[in-house]
């Protein structure tokens, strides 16, 4: 089981596409555990988790969640701009799998 954790600014484009993610780790056969929060309750819901994720709206915030998330050992980065407007689950499951070197 690979705990992916999205952090963005309310959650609601970011849910679409955690949706998309949880589908293109079905058809992958990847077991997952996926949830988007606000990037405000980052550091209330690190627990067990393999990789953060950064929606590119809060990308700026990336040096303070790697202060969070470094200690842990939990890698962290901004979704890549092009991958989460167009919604590609596939990619940012991709690029999620590949930072937490699964």
């Amino acid at each position: 089981m690979i705990k992916i954790r999205l952090f963005c600014a309310a959650g609601m484009s970011t849910s679409l596409l955690v949706n998309k993610m949880k589908d293109a780790a079905k058809a992958k056969g990847v077991d997952v555990d996926i949830e988007a929060f606000p990037e405000g309750q980052m550091d209330k819901n690190l627990d067990g988790v393999d990789v953060a994720l950064l929606g590119p709206q809060v990308g700026y915030t990336l040096p303070k969640a790697k202060k969070v998330c470094e200690p842990k050992g939990i890698p962290v980065d901004v979704i890549p701009m092009v991958d989460y407007g167009m919604m590609n689950g596939q990619k940012v499951l991709d690029f999620a799998l590949k930072l937490a070197n699964k």
